[in-house]
Formats: structure tokens, sequence, C-alpha cells
């Protein structure tokens, strides 16, 4: 039980910086979710959005920082 534990707690911390990130992102102007390359369509009756861009770099972002993370831990 204790490294479920541990695990629950870097898990946590791993989500607060995750969140810092996208705050101090918005504060420094960082136009996540409008790149170029993310899909907005806007009919008449709604609209469709799908940030691909912004989805591709978060997905790189996210596997290095995980990869450092697992390659730290498993020593």
């Amino acid at each position: 039980m204790e490294s479920f534990g541990r695990y629950l707690i870097i898990g946590g911390l791993v989500m607060i910086l995750i969140g810092l990130g996208f705050y101090l992102g918005s504060r420094l102007g960082l136009p996540l979710g409008h790149l170029p390359g993310d899909i907005f369509i806007k009919g008449e009756n709604g609209a469709f959005y799908f940030p691909l861009t912004t989805c591709i770099l978060l997905s790189i972002i996210l596997t290095v920082v995980l990869n450092i993370v697992i390659r730290l831990f498993r020593k």
C-alpha cells in the first residue's frame, strides 16, 4: 500500500504542475486552443471545434515529461 500512496501523491503533483502550466500559459498569452491547424467550422445551427494542433503539441510535451519521470523513478 505504501507504493500505491506514493503513486497517488506523484500523480497529484503532476496534475498540479499541469494546471499551473495551463494557468501560466494563459497569463503569458500562449494561444493554446487557437493554434494554426486547429479546426473550427461555424454553421447556421452550430459550431464544431477540434484543436488538432493543440492536441498534438500537448501529446508531445506530455510524452517527453512522462518519459523523464518514469526514467527518474526506475533507478
